[in-house]
């Protein structure tokens, strides 16, 4: 027997078209292969409405009344939003679609549409977001970890980072090799790695906005 998986953990698709009938047939597409799906009419409902914190992806019409998919696509990308968006229409053209691919959506389907199309669409969008997620855990756990670290220390962090040995660390900060070993043994203890390649990834993982004001 299938275990239900956690409600935080299970995709949600947000579907924006402001044809009822529309939105009722992919509500009715989504249930039949349980994946759930919410409903609105147009772009600013769906702005209005409680945040999802939930894997998952847009269906967005281009075309409506007020904001616009595409404007609700750079609405989303200046929040910082990354949720992949699929989007629908009956009136796309290739500049449209060219520039819609170009800001990252997962496709754009022209109606009428094949259902596993749209379905197909939707599967990758759920796993890019899914992917996503993971890593902006995994971004927000190193971040943290880091701000636990002293200057000190966050300065031979970068500098393990990029490469450098202990000789040229102590050089480059006018600090001692045993001085160098010590910080090193704590950064690794701090950061939870248990070698210079876990040390480098979770530098690596940290957004670059934090890693470049730690250089500052």
């Amino acid at each position: 027997m299938k275990t239900r998986e956690p409600e935080s953990e299970r995709p949600v698709v947000l579907i924006v078209d402001d044809d009822a009938a529309i939105r009722c047939a992919l509500q009715e597409l989504m249930r039949s292969v349980d994946i759930d799906a919410v409903c609105f009419a147009c772009t600013r409902e769906l702005l209005a409405a409680e945040p999802q914190d939930r894997p998952g992806c847009l269906v967005l019409d281009v075309r409506m009344p007020g904001l616009s998919g595409l404007d609700l696509q750079r609405h989303l990308a200046s929040s910082g939003s990354t949720k992949p968006i699929v989007f629908l229409t009956a009136h796309g053209d290739i500049p449209m679609s060219v520039q819609a691919m170009k800001a990252g959506a997962v496709d754009f389907l022209t109606k009428p549409f094949r259902d596993q199309a749209l379905l197909d669409a939707i599967a990758i969008g759920i796993e890019r977001d899914i992917a996503q997620r993971v890593s902006a855990r995994i971004a927000k756990q190193h971040t943290e970890r880091l701000t636990t670290l002293t200057s000190r220390e966050r300065q031979v962090l970068r500098q393990l980072a990029h490469g450098q040995l202990n000789k040229q660390i102590a050089f480059n900060l006018g600090i001692s090799d045993v001085t160098v070993k010590l910080h090193r043994s704590n950064v690794m203890r701090k950061m939870r790695a248990t070698n210079i390649g876990d040390l480098v990834r979770a530098w690596e993982a940290i957004p670059t906005s934090v890693r470049e004001a730690e250089a500052a």
